[in-house]
């Protein structure tokens, strides 16, 4: 049987620019910090510790456990030494078994082929173990073994993530060019809102930014709606414990939220597809929906923050189009968000200008390969007056300052 109490080092990967956020993250689950690079984490623990890294982290993509290091020259040395090793330690004999990997060598060409001589390896091992061999294919839902080769070493990952932790499970309908939930997390985080104040999401899409803010302020585990991972898949796997986790996540989550958390879109089918996504994640109570356009957002006079991630324009004629929309961007923070941090979410820093305000903070960020900025505006008070006075049950909490 596998070890699960045996600590190694666990690797979680994340997307470019994302890696500040999710070290704090892992701090905060009380794990140690052994390594950090621009797209992971390096960390140690037990196999049973990564449930709750699985659970619990709102910014990473991958919990990749270390099963085994080596060393290789050939991808015949890379087959003989994994086909030496206790595959049947890590999975069923009538299991399935999917290989994903990364390579830096001058031994391979072609990622492809390292997955074809891992898979070959392992189900090599079954053959002579068992007299059979399991099945194997790109399908990531069941036992996943990552590879990474890098001149002569190796190291051997048991990926207990499965499919990526972005796929929370609440995006039913994702609509065109969504943000990643991981990326939404990030950005939630780098606003610093959390637990005062209001969270106003104009151009709001299929609603991920609001949901990640209405996880957040309500300390919900982003692991709590999915129902498979692949340390499900991995031999010794206990349910018992991992139903233990999941009870004692969902008992700490709080109840309301501090301030309002409000979405808006000009189209009818983005705010339901929206609504439906913030069901299937339990927060439609807590988000205020509605049809309208961004400079019809209703901003209640509390403070808070107002965050818009618009269209970045990929050719020219979408651009030219596009300038008049930063532009309202920029009178809609000056005209109605005043006694607010704006915040604009893009990938075009041209179209950026045409807002007008000055920047307080440009955070970088990559969606995709898109690089991106955060660029955040402090919006004092001024000539704006409130259309009625906050009534008292408004008055729950200032937005913290951002440091």
């Amino acid at each position: 049987m596998l070890p699960w109490l045996r600590k190694s080092k666990i690797l979680v990967t994340c997307p470019k620019g994302i890696a500040p956020y999710l070290q704090a993250e892992i701090v905060a689950l009380g794990f140690p910090i052994l390594n950090a690079t621009e797209a992971a984490i390096e960390t140690e623990g037990t196999l049973t510790d990564t449930m709750t890294l699985n659970l619990n982290v709102r910014t990473g993509h991958r919990v990749l456990y270390l099963f085994h290091a080596m060393q290789a020259n050939t991808p015949e040395e890379l087959h003989d030494r994994l086909t030496r090793l206790a595959w049947e330690m890590v999975m069923e004999r009538d299991g399935y078994v999917c290989v994903t990997s990364f390579s830096d060598t001058a031994a391979i060409r072609d990622g492809r082929f390292l997955n074809l001589k891992g898979k070959d390896a392992i189900v090599d091992r079954f053959q002579q173990v068992f007299g059979r061999r399991p099945d194997s294919g790109p399908d990531r839902g069941r036992t996943v073994v990552h590879l990474y080769w890098k001149d002569q070493q190796v190291l051997v990952y048991l990926d207990t993530s499965g499919e990526p932790l972005s796929r929370r499970g609440y995006r039913k309908i994702p609509l065109q060019a969504p943000m990643q939930e991981t990326l939404a997390a990030a950005v939630v985080l780098a606003s610093g809102w959390k637990e005062n104040g209001n969270f106003i999401n104009p151009m709001c899409g299929s609603g991920t930014l609001a949901i990640e803010a209405a996880w957040i302020a309500l300390d919900r585990a982003p692991g709590l709606v999915r129902n498979n991972y692949g340390f499900m898949h991995l031999k010794g796997f206990q349910p018992s414990v991992w139903r233990d986790l999941r009870t004692k996540k969902r008992k700490a989550v709080r109840k309301q939220l501090p301030g309002k958390i409000m979405a808006t879109d000009i189209s009818q089918g983005a705010i339901d597809a929206a609504l439906q996504n913030a069901r299937t994640a339990g927060v439609d109570h807590l988000i205020e929906f509605e049809v309208c356009g961004y400079q019809e957002t209703t901003i209640p006079c509390d403070g808070g923050v107002v965050i818009l991630n618009p269209a970045y324009g990929e050719r020219l004629g979408e651009v030219k189009a596009l300038e008049a929309t930063y532009q309202g961007i920029g009178d809609f923070f000056k005209q109605k968000c005043q006694g607010y941090k704006g915040y604009l979410f893009t990938g075009n820093f041209n179209l950026a200008k045409k807002v007008g305000l000055k920047t307080k903070r440009r955070v970088p960020f990559f969606n995709g390969e898109i690089e991106c900025r955060l660029l955040e505006y402090e919006l004092y008070e001024g000539s704006r007056k409130p259309p009625l006075p906050c009534l008292p049950e408004e008055k729950e909490g200032i937005m913290e300052e951002v440091l």
